[in-house]
């Protein structure tokens, strides 16, 4: 198997529905190592991450941050180690459009 280390996907939402941050493509899996929320706001912002299997539905069974409260002009990195499969998807939402840049960054495996 190769492996290449890479962004994996970078997302800055419009509006507050989930957008996709990043799908595994096929015949490939993936080890996702960080996380990075940044709030790019003067006012603190909510936001959502969910890691959904093989494209399954947003929901609070599948999220690894719910309605988290992210202070204005910070950010936040989530060092997690996510080991995931062809399909599967990483979603994201804030409570605000534009305002939270979410970015993925690890490996894939060919």
């Amino acid at each position: 198997m190769a492996t290449t280390y890479k962004i994996l996907g970078q997302a800055e939402p419009a509006d507050t529905n989930n957008a996709d941050l990043y799908t595994v493509p096929a015949d490939t899996e993936a080890i996702v190592s960080t996380l990075v929320v940044a709030n790019t706001t003067g006012t603190d912002v909510t936001f959502r991450l969910f890691v959904r299997e093989a494209g399954a539905a947003a929901s609070t069974a599948n999220a690894i941050a719910y309605d988290t409260t992210i202070s204005a002009t910070t950010q936040v990195a989530f060092t997690l180690g996510l080991t995931l499969s062809a399909t599967d998807i990483i979603s994201v939402r804030a409570d605000t459009g534009n305002s939270i840049t979410f970015q993925a960054f690890g490996s894939e495996l060919t």
